[in-house]
C-alpha cells in the first residue's frame, strides 16, 4: 500500500459517496457518470489494498478501512479549507467566507448586524444557517459552522462563549386578557393560566420553567409550538399566555395583537453568546465579524 498513489480527486470522489451513501446520488452532486466515480473508488481501493464499501442487498456500507479513510478525507477537507482562509487572510480582512448559525429567535436582530458588516465588507462572503437549539447543538458537535449564536451554551462541549446582547424574555397575552393592564402581578396569580410552550430543549422553554418552580409553581403547558411565529398567533386567538424574547413580538404589541403582562420578575433577563469549540481556526473575516457583534452590541 503506497497512499502517496492516492489523489486528491480520488478522495473527495470517495468522501462523496460516504456522505451519499449511494455512488449514484453522488456521481450526481459531482457531476461525473457513474462508471467514471466507480472506476476512481475501485483505483483508490487497490491503491489502500482494501475494499472501502460493501454491499448488502441494495444498500453500501463503508467497511472499517473505509469508515477510517473516510474520517481522514473530513480531516483533509478542513484542512483544506484552512489552507484557503489562510491564502485569503493574506490579501486582508477584505477577503474571505465564513458559516455562520444562528437561533431562531435571534434571527430578529443578528440578520441586521450581518448587514451592517456585509455592508462594510464586501468582499467577504457568508453563508447563515438558521435552526432552533437542538439543530444548532447537533452542528456545533459536527463542526459544520464557524460561528453559533444562541442563548445558554451547552456545559458538556468545550467551548468559547462570550456574550454580545441582552435577550430579555416577557410574558405576552391576548389583548383582551382579563390581566391586560395590571401592575406587578404575582407570578403565583398565573397558576391557573394555560400557556404556550416552545419544544422541550428550548433554552427560552427551560428559564421560564425554572422561574416558576423557583415560585412553586408547575406551568400548565397546553401546546408545544415549534416556532415563535406560531406561537405569537395562537397567544393572539386567545389560547393562553407565553414567554418570548422581547425582539420577537416588538410589532405585534406595537399594533395592539398583543399585550406585555407586568409579571414581578419579569422580563427574564438572559443573554446572546456567540460560541465556537475550543481551539477551532477563526480566519481572518470570522474574528473580524465577531469583533463586528461585540463593538455593535
Amino acid at each position: 500500500m503506497n497512499l502517496r498513489h492516492a489523489t486528491l480527486h480520488q478522495l473527495r470522489i470517495f468522501h462523496a459517496v460516504a456522505q451519499h451513501n449511494s455512488f449514484a446520488r453522488a456521481a450526481e452532486a459531482l457531476h461525473l457518470s457513474p462508471p467514471t466515480l466507480s472506476l476512481q473508488v475501485k483505483q483508490l481501493s487497490e491503491t489502500i489494498g482494501q475494499p472501502l464499501f460493501e454491499q448488502l442487498g441494495k444498500k453500501i456500507f463503508l467497511t472499517a478501512a473505509g469508515a477510517t479513510l473516510s474520517q481522514a478525507c473530513a480531516d483533509i477537507e478542513a484542512r483544506m479549507e484552512r489552507l484557503s482562509q489562510d491564502l485569503l487572510a493574506l490579501q486582508g480582512v477584505e477577503r474571505g467566507t465564513f458559516k455562520l448559525a444562528i437561533l431562531t429567535t435571534v434571527k430578529y436582530t443578528v440578520p441586521k448586524l450581518l448587514g451592517g458588516f456585509c455592508a462594510a465588507h464586501p468582499g467577504i462572503d457568508v453563508a447563515m444557517v438558521v435552526g432552533n437549539r437542538e439543530n444548532l447543538l447537533q452542528r456545533l458537535a459536527s463542526n459544520q459552522d464557524d460561528l453559533y449564536i444562541m442563548g445558554q451554551p451547552p456545559d458538556t462541549m468545550d467551548l468559547v462563549s462570550e456574550p454580545f446582547a441582552d435577550n430579555p424574555l416577557v410574558l405576552v397575552a391576548p389583548r383582551d386578557h382579563p390581566l391586560a393592564g395590571r401592575k406587578r402581578i404575582a407570578p403565583r396569580r398565573l397558576a391557573s393560566e394555560p400557556f404556550i410552550m416552545r419544544e422541550p430543549g428550548s433554552g427560552t422553554r427551560l428559564t421560564t420553567e425554572k422561574f416558576f418552580a423557583e415560585h412553586g409553581i408547575a406551568l400548565k403547558n397546553r401546546l408545544e409550538v415549534g416556532s415563535n411565529e406560531a406561537i405569537k398567533q395562537t397567544v393572539a386567538g386567545g389560547l393562553g399566555l407565553a414567554v418570548l424574547s422581547a425582539t420577537t413580538v416588538v410589532s405585534e404589541i406595537a399594533l395592539g395583537e398583543l399585550v406585555r403582562l407586568d409579571v414581578q420578575g419579569f422580563p427574564l433577563i438572559r443573554r446572546w453568546h456567540v460560541v465556537y469549540p475550543r481551539g477551532k481556526h477563526l480566519s481572518a473575516a470570522t474574528l473580524a465579524f465577531k469583533q463586528w457583534l461585540l463593538d455593535h452590541r
